[in-house]
């Protein structure tokens, strides 16, 4: 049985799983968090542990979600662009690409000692929260990013632990 418990990555940690996965030399820095808004489509990507505890969310704003996941799937950047800038959704494409990039972000939570982290569930953007994760989407214990993807564009990502 595992004691330890799930920690925040290192910004440095997101840059180097986000540059080995799309393949290009994501940039990633302090930002703002990532909240939901009416008019600020957010995608959330849940993590559990073993026993099926929310241990961590990873919340991407509509920019974010697009970018990487075009980028990891090889779509033009301008029907990305599209997505974020006119029709303020995600592809099906995109959204089956973002699944994976959040999938593999999972492994940012699987430290030594910490409790192993798979993905559950992924709300792509516009899709409903439910009310008990939305509880905790604006936890205090949370590392927010800026990211840009190389010829794609800019977006935010914040990874959060429910308290």
């Amino acid at each position: 049985m595992t004691t330890g418990t799930v920690q925040l990555p290192a910004a440095k940690d997101v840059r180097d799983m986000l540059t080995g996965l799309v393949g290009k030399p994501v940039t990633v820095n302090p930002g703002d968090p990532v909240t939901p808004a009416p008019d600020r489509p957010v995608s959330v990507a849940v993590y559990v542990d073993p026993y099926m505890n929310v241990n961590a969310l990873c919340l991407m704003d509509l920019g974010a979600s697009a970018y990487t996941g075009a980028a990891l799937a090889l779509l033009p950047p301008g029907g990305a662009q599209d997505a974020v800038e006119e029709d303020g959704e995600l592809s099906g494409m995109m959204v089956e690409a973002l699944h994976e990039v959040v999938n593999v972000l999972s492994a940012l939570f699987n430290t030594p000692g910490a409790p192993h982290s798979k993905l559950h569930k992924l709300y792509a953007c516009g899709e409903d929260v439910p009310g008990d994760l939305a509880g905790m989407l604006a936890g205090f214990n949370r590392i927010d990013l800026a990211i840009d993807v190389p010829g794609y564009g800019k977006g935010g990502l914040s990874l959060v632990l429910p308290s």
